[in-house]
């Protein structure tokens, strides 16, 4: 009995659990959010042709260009100034970054008109619009979106450098149809920062929420306590002003990573305004009881008024990792 009393006490003492700590009750989000990320490094995005051919140079789109020699870039204009600095007879080296390992490419750049040319369409920044979730008042950590930002060209997981979060204002909305969704369009005002983003994730983008705490906090639910059956969204479909609308949650799914909330509209006012689910809604935090239980991350396609949703207690215990 000694023997198996001291292994288990070494399993515990050598095989310790993390645990991620979050607020009881957070402030609930709802608000349109402008969003900035700026890369590490420049994405290639596509390939032109010059003199009919495509000058790859075993780089792929999706690849980002950290270095020209060994000068760090992280913009067009510093890899076009340091490529003619450091270029020598059209051959200059580039580290990449590719599936989250880096290599060098010997890259050959093709002489036309007296000038050298890449034959890359690359850029440096991403911009669009999201919904913010929720804020942590203890710790001053936001998530947003409930999901990650893909590049749309090549369809990859963002690599965040730096980012912010901007105030927004809806300015139209371009309605969802059966096998088309629409889009919130809106635009940003640059010197109203919300915060930082930090990290880009599977259930969301985070980081630190700089700008005064004005609202009331309400309590986090867990997925034992949700049931299906009425609940509401909080989101922007005109101007600055969130709005409350009823849903129907359909089905919980607490074995999904991220489908945990199966849900249809059913705010006639809303679905009149947008036809259902758009783009620019995800993150649109989900109430029920009172409570915070989710945020709206997904649309059917093939039935816009249906939509998915994440565990709010998922992306809280996201947002505290420390990576």
């Amino acid at each position: 009995m000694k023997k198996i009393k001291l292994l288990l006490l070494a399993l515990i003492l050598f095989n310790p659990i993390a645990v991620y700590a979050y607020s009881e009750y957070i402030i609930p989000g709802g608000e349109n959010v402008g969003i900035e990320v700026k890369y590490e490094g420049v994405l290639v995005i596509g390939f032109y042709k010059i003199d009919n051919k495509y000058n790859k140079n075993d780089l792929e789109v999706g690849d980002y260009i950290t270095h020209v020699e060994d000068q760090e870039i992280n913009t067009i204009d510093e890899l076009v100034t340091n490529i003619e600095k450091y270029q020598k007879d059209g051959k200059v080296n580039f580290t990449i970054k590719r599936d989250n390992k880096t290599r060098i490419i010997n890259f050959n750049l093709i002489k036309k008109d007296d000038l050298y040319k890449t034959g890359l369409y690359i850029k440096d920044s991403i911009t669009g619009i999201g919904t913010l979730t929720y804020i942590d008042p203890e710790s001053k950590v936001y998530g947003a979106l409930g999901h990650e930002i893909l590049e749309s060209t090549t369809s990859s997981k963002v690599e965040v450098r730096t980012g912010s979060i901007y105030q927004s204002n809806v300015s139209s909305i371009d309605r969802s149809t059966n096998g088309n969704p629409g889009t919130k369009n809106a635009k940003f005002f640059y010197n109203n920062k919300y915060g930082s983003i930090k990290k880009n994730t599977t259930y969301g983008i985070y980081g630190e929420y700089t700008t005064p705490l004005t609202k009331e906090t309400v309590k986090v639910g867990e997925p034992d306590e949700i049931k299906t059956g009425k609940a509401t969204i909080l989101t922007v479909t005109e101007d600055e002003q969130i709005i409350e609308y009823s849903i129907n949650i359909t089905k919980v799914d607490k074995s999904s990573k991220i489908k945990n909330l199966y849900f249809e509209i059913d705010d006639e006012e809303l679905l009149k305004k947008t036809g259902g689910i758009v783009q620019g809604m995800s993150g649109s935090p989900i109430m029920q009881d009172g409570k915070i239980i989710g945020a709206v991350t997904h649309v059917v396609v093939e039935n816009v008024k249906k939509g998915y949703g994440i565990f709010i207690t998922t992306m809280l215990t996201e947002g505290e990792r420390q990576d």
